[in-house]
């Protein structure tokens, strides 16, 4: 089972009072070192206003932000976690997103959800569509993505996005195409886009015995469409560092708890890496303790 960390990224309030440049250096700091103890990948939110109550703070655009930490990094895989869909323009998601695989070297992953920070939809001026609405936007740009990474011109006619014989080049060095990642946890619209679009599900702070529950539905939803479930991996983001369990035997056993359900890949959660580089040095203990990293740079 991979395992891959959250860098910090301003939405969790961990850059309060600090000016850009500090923070971005934070930023430098964590994915280096993230790297260097074995992480298999780096993920940042799409996010741009800290959680309420709401503050003047840094908050980074993730692609632009990826960008530069492929400059940074060797190694790591970069992604999202998750992008919101109606953030940005459908072809133009795509063309970015290859863009960064290739400057990359083939490092890129691509994820995307429907979105649910309300407060910043509105104040950036994208209103706030209710969730069927946002579902719906999700499902017609997974169409147009999916159709910009395919060979040759893109062609798709929906509501909320179309293209028209849209040549995109280059569309990445990844074979057959780089991943899309589909965050979420709704069993009868996002499992589904899952099945359909996806080469990865990352669900949302689901502990062992619900991953366990959702398993069987998610292999039904891949069936519904005559897909092997086992084409779709399946992964988990943990919040609080490693799932709000204490350091040492308790989230060692989380882990274990994880990697015995089959899961793909475990997203730790590194917001304390704003503060310091090493402050997640605890959690790598505990990944090494029960064989999920490599140990590669740790000291």
């Amino acid at each position: 089972m991979k395992v891959g960390i959250t860098l910090p990224q301003g939405c969790d309030r961990e850059f309060l009072h600090l000016d850009g440049p500090t923070a971005w250096a934070r930023t430098l700091d964590a994915a280096r070192h993230a790297e260097a103890v074995g992480f298999e990948s780096l993920w940042v939110y799409d996010h741009f206003q800290v959680d309420p109550p709401l503050i003047e703070a840094p908050i980074f655009e993730p692609f632009v932000e990826l960008s530069a930490l492929a400059m940074a990094t060797s190694r790591v895989r970069l992604g999202h976690l998750v992008m919101a869909a109606a953030y940005r323009n459908a072809a133009l998601t795509a063309k970015m997103i290859s863009t960064l695989d290739v400057v990359s070297g083939g490092r890129a992953e691509l994820g995307i959800g429907a979105g649910w920070k309300e407060d910043e939809w509105l104040a950036y001026g994208y209103g706030f569509p209710e969730t069927a609405e946002r579902l719906a936007i999700l499902a017609d740009h997974l169409e147009v993505i999916s159709r910009m990474l395919a060979p040759g011109r893109a062609t798709y006619d929906g509501r909320h996005a179309s293209v028209h014989d849209a040549i995109h080049e280059p569309k990445g060095l990844q074979d057959p195409r780089l991943p899309i990642l589909i965050g979420g946890n709704g069993p009868k619209v996002t499992w589904r886009l899952a099945a359909r679009f996806a080469d990865e599900l990352n669900l949302d702070a689901l502990p062992p015995d619900q991953v366990d529950a959702a398993l069987p539905i998610i292999r039904d939803r891949c069936r519904e469409i005559d897909r092997d479930p086992a084409s779709l991996a399946v992964s988990v983001f943990i919040w609080g560092e490693a799932g709000d369990v204490r350091p040492g035997p308790e989230r060692r056993q989380r882990f274990r708890d994880y990697a015995a359900l089959g899961l793909d890949r475990i997203i730790v959660q590194g917001f304390a890496l704003a503060r310091d580089p090493h402050a997640i040095d605890d959690v790598v203990e505990d990944c090494l303790a029960v064989g999920l990293l490599d140990g590669a740079g740790a000291a």
